[in-house]
């Protein structure tokens, strides 16, 4: 086995660097502290960041790649070790294999024969088309009339399984945040959920595919859990290169006035003047071009698609920044007016220390709340880009790559839909958890909120 570190694993592992770094700030500051503490003491704060959580934990087990050594040929003199070109994760280990349980084609959920007829021969060698038997899902079943109720066994015994995991999961939870005023039990409820549905879906996706096989065979399941990891660094990554450009654009403008603030409107004006879509067409295009004539620079075809993913997630961060820039513009306008900053000017204060004292502390609430409200957004636009074909690379787990291949799948009669449903279910739950936990983030955050609330 041979440890591979992608830049956007770097780029991961950094995030998580930075949010645990945050939360420790967090508590020696008491203001910022009881703010979010006023976030976390609803239960849809708690479920929701439960949900989110779950998302980022599984893009970080996603994230940990290598790759298997391959078999030496036996009588061979060479000793040196070759490795496999697919690369593998530990969120695959954790499926036991669920993405190495290929079938010819389509095939329903729960499903034992293919979704479509093949040339076959019949018990008297005569040639017929039929529905073929699945190459994996079913075959420990002496009769097909038994798979319903082999279904409910198996679904039986692996929520007993979850629920004994989550009990252990949860116990030493219990026992450190017993006396906190925090709903925590609404965390623990949901916890206990993703345990029992994670163990399930790993235990019956031994036997049969749960959300059915796409064109290629693969499991739509797996492909819907692979695509974590893309829409959670892709909405994250995207934002965190925009809020620098956004901030320091529009505190400057805001700030100094006169030919700044003219230089930065004209700036954002063009900037939106273009259509959002063909400038990032454009720009990824571009990119390709690159990629396709500089092959020598990746040795697989992973390292490939990543570098075209970290270029869509900068060309979003570089073409998304005009709107929170003019929010910030307008804020900074004002607050430098108030009496505080000019008594500031007058004492002979510096700009840059007027800047970190006085204007960013009081633009923060701002930049949280454009920050998940920006996140989902991103990851709905992830699926439009590969809808068109300029989004992620294909050999990639994409949401958007799954919606992509669901439009001729949808004309067909019958229809496949479950490779839809499951892009659409996974990333329902992750946009409506983000978008619900932003509005308990702008109440906590935003004074004018917190104002509406006190007359209230």
């Amino acid at each position: 086995m041979k440890p591979l570190l992608l830049w956007s694993d770097v780029l991961v592992f950094l995030l998580v660097i930075s949010l645990v770094l945050f939360f420790y700030r967090l508590r020696r500051d008491p203001q910022t502290r009881e703010r979010w503490g006023q976030v976390f003491s609803s239960r849809l704060g708690m479920v929701t960041f439960t949900v989110i959580l779950t998302y980022v934990g599984i893009a970080l087990l996603d994230s940990l790649h290598f790759r298997r050594a391959l078999d030496t040929a036996q009588g061979g003199a060479s000793q040196e070790v070759f490795y496999d070109n697919k690369v593998t994760s530990v969120l695959d280990l954790v499926l036991g294999g669920m993405g190495d349980r290929f079938e010819r084609t389509y095939s329903a959920p729960f499903a034992l024969k293919s979704f479509e007829k093949q040339n076959m021969k019949d018990e008297e060698g005569r040639a017929i088309r039929d529905f073929p038997l699945l190459e994996h899902a079913g075959r420990h079943l002496a009769d097909p009339a038994d798979r319903w109720p082999d279904v409910l066994a198996k679904t039986v015994t692996a929520l007993l399984w979850g629920l004994l995991l989550g009990s252990i999961w949860i116990a030493p939870q219990w026992w450190w945040l017993r006396g906190s005023a925090n709903p925590w039990y609404a965390s623990w409820g949901v916890q206990l959920v993703v345990i029992c549905l994670g163990t399930w879906a790993v235990v019956v996706s031994r036997y049969y595919h749960i959300l059915g096989t796409d064109l290629g065979g693969t499991d739509v399941l797996y492909q819907s859990l692979k695509g974590v990891r893309t829409g959670v660094l892709l909405g994250t990554l995207s934002t965190l290169i925009m809020l620098p450009i956004a901030v320091t654009l529009g505190v400057m403008a805001g700030y100094f006035k006169g030919w700044v603030d003219d230089l930065v409107q004209y700036l954002y004006t063009t900037l939106s003047s273009i259509p959002g879509i063909l400038l990032i067409a454009a720009s990824v295009l571009l990119f390709q071009v690159y990629i396709d004539l500089n092959p020598d620079f990746f040795s697989i075809g992973m390292e490939k698609a990543d570098a075209r993913f970290i270029a869509l997630c900068f060309i979003l961060g570089v073409t998304s920044w005009s709107t929170l820039c003019r929010l910030i513009r307008a804020e900074t306008l004002k607050i430098s007016q108030l009496g505080y900053v000019q008594a500031a000017h007058a004492f002979g204060v510096s700009h840059s220390r007027i800047l970190g004292r006085h204007i960013l502390p009081n633009v923060v609430h701002i930049i949280l709340i454009t920050f998940v409200l920006d996140f989902s957004a991103l990851v709905l636009a992830e699926a439009v880009l590969s809808y068109i074909g300029v989004g992620i690379d294909p050999s990639m787990g994409s949401w958007g790559n799954m919606i992509n291949g669901a439009r001729s799948e949808l004309s067909r009669q019958p229809p496949v839909w479950w490779t839809l449903t499951g892009a659409f279910f996974f990333m329902f739950a992750l946009v409506l958890a983000a978008n619900l936990f932003s509005d308990l983030v702008r109440d906590a955050f935003d004074p004018r909120s917190s104002g509406r609330r006190s007359e209230a």
